[in-house]
């Protein structure tokens, strides 16, 4: 390996002089000896070629998607990418994760962000966007921060059960030791009407917050919530699946302050995990406690367009102690990716994606509905996932349903006990109805 190191031991004696050591070892006077330098139990060193070949060997282990039937989602979705979104991002002008930190120089970049931000606003009905975050329970998080600075000595904040669990989790571990009282998502079943949230807004909560569709896929009209929370001086935050707004009301048209979510869906791929982005949109009124980055449109000294960072409220770029954020990791790259992706497709193209969820996942519905020992969870409307209430345990029914190609749905018993035997079932477009009637037809047999 010493041939991938750079420096000559010539290098390292001159450097040693410099800064007046003998020997490295003495660099590390405070480490104990028998610590310094221990000895690695490593392989030998591979070829290029030979790394290539034992990496093939661990990706075929991997189940992808792409190769079964999957009814999973949960937060992640299999949903198709139409192939210029993998072509635009991985030219060498936009192969970056970040937004630039010399932006005046990355005109390509920022006008890609400026494009995403637009696109975000008119998904959601808000106002302003900013340039993305790491992922959708981050930013879910940080529109807690935002609501806390936004209403000044409020410490309350309301959490429907029905927002995903991951989601809440990482906002009690962002939060913690800022006192702030959680409450309204101690439900077993994840079950809290939208009167039973407003009931629970008071003079003291900073935030209400709801999933639109929710956890379990469901929706409604959230324009009673929002004139509660408008009424006691509240923000109103809406978790939202970017495909449903492709048909479903904005958020922002029934009153809500702030939009969230995760953008995976849009043109980029489950990828076991990662990276995804997150959308993040708001007001005017609340611009400057939002965290993040934000892209404005200007003009130069000589009256040409071009695109300026306008806001950039992170520590980095301002003092630490009026930061509105210190974690607020942005995906430039991914938000790329979901700018080609929904230039591609438009609004009709938008539109003819989340009508194909819908109207798949209601057959899919239908048919699992149809079969003995099983039903389905129809209390509310439901957009591409739903829930169904299964004879056996999850984790036996999905056993059965790899065993036949197929990658069943979420098990809800482990995030709500009270949902032991339930089932959250995702259908996207990229769904055939041939694969879900051998759903319909393998969740029968492995029931039998």
């Amino acid at each position: 390996m010493s041939g991938y190191l750079p420096h000559t031991e010539a290098d390292r004696e001159e450097m040693l002089r410099t800064i007046g050591a003998k020997s490295v070892a003495d660099i590390f006077p405070d480490v104990p000896e028998e610590h310094r330098f221990p000895d690695l139990n490593l392989p030998d060193g591979l070829s290029q070629m030979e790394v290539y070949q034992e990496l093939a060997t661990l990706a075929a282990k991997n189940a992808p998607a792409a190769g079964f039937a999957s009814f999973l989602g949960a937060g992640s979705y299999h949903h198709y990418s139409p192939s210029v979104v993998n072509h635009t991002i991985l030219r060498g002008e936009f192969l970056t994760a970040y937004t630039p930190y010399q932006p005046e120089v990355s005109q390509g970049t920022l006008q890609a962000i400026y494009e995403y931000q637009s696109m975000i606003c008119a998904l959601t009905g808000m106002d302003v966007s900013n340039a993305s975050h790491y992922d959708g329970a981050t930013s879910f998080a940080e529109a807690v921060i935002l609501a806390i600075n936004s209403t000044r000595n409020r410490s309350k904040i309301v959490l429907s059960p029905a927002i995903h669990p991951e989601y809440r989790a990482v906002v009690r571990s962002y939060t913690q030791g800022m006192g702030l009282e959680l409450v309204g998502d101690d439900s077993a079943d994840g079950v809290l009407s939208l009167d039973e949230l407003a009931a629970l807004v008071d003079d003291q909560t900073a935030m209400v917050a709801v999933g639109y569709p929710n956890f379990f896929g469901q929706f409604e009209d959230l324009t009673p919530l929002a004139e509660k929370a408008r009424a006691e001086g509240a923000l109103l935050t809406v978790v939202s699946d970017p495909i449903a707004l492709g048909m479903l009301k904005p958020p922002g048209w029934m009153g809500a302050d702030v939009v969230v979510g995760e953008g995976q869906p849009l043109g980029i791929p489950m990828s076991f995990g990662g990276p995804y982005v997150g959308f993040f949109a708001t007001r005017n009124q609340h611009v400057r406690k939002m965290a993040g980055r934000l892209v404005g449109e200007t003009v130069d000294a000589d009256g040409q367009e071009g695109y300026v960072l306008t806001l950039a409220t992170r520590e980095q770029h301002i003092r630490r102690a009026r930061a509105t954020s210190n974690i607020c990791t942005n995906q430039a790259l991914m938000a790329l990716a979901a700018s080609v992706y929904l230039s591609v497709l438009g609004k009709e193209g938008l539109r003819e994606v989340a009508e194909l969820c819908y109207h798949k996942a209601h057959y899919a519905a239908d048919e699992i509905g149809k079969l003995k020992d099983y039903s389905v969870d129809r209390s509310q409307p439901f957009f591409k996932e739903f829930v169904v209430n299964c004879p056996r345990p999850v984790s036996e029914i999905n056993a059965g349903l790899w065993e036949r190609g197929i990658i069943g749905g979420y098990d809800l018993g482990r995030d709500y006990p009270a949902r032991k035997n339930q089932m959250l079932v995702a259908v996207t477009e990229n769904n055939s109805r041939q694969q879900i009637d051998a759903l319909a037809e393998a969740l029968g047999e492995v029931a039998a």
